[in-house]
């Protein structure tokens, strides 16, 4: 069963609380999604290591409830 966009953006904002997310569905379908993900937690840390906060905060649902997800992160300005 797909995740829906809000559900994505809830599970990441509920493990970094400090997140600014923003979800896109990038084939319409519920299954193929971009986040875009900023969080002050992430500054000092490597790209790998920020990528991996947010698998942890979704929660192993990574290739089964949420198919595809095109991960991009950063620090604010």
């Amino acid at each position: 069963m797909a995740m829906a966009a809000d559900e994505i953006e809830a599970l990441i904002l509920e493990g970094i609380p400090d997140a600014r997310v923003e979800i896109t569905d990038l084939a319409g379908d519920g299954d193929h999604y971009a986040a875009r993900v900023v969080a002050e937690s992430f500054r000092g840390l490597p790209r790998i290591r920020q990528h991996q906060k947010v698998y942890e905060a979704l929660g192993g649902r990574m290739g089964g409830a949420l198919h595809a997800l095109q991960l991009t992160t950063a620090t604010p300005d």
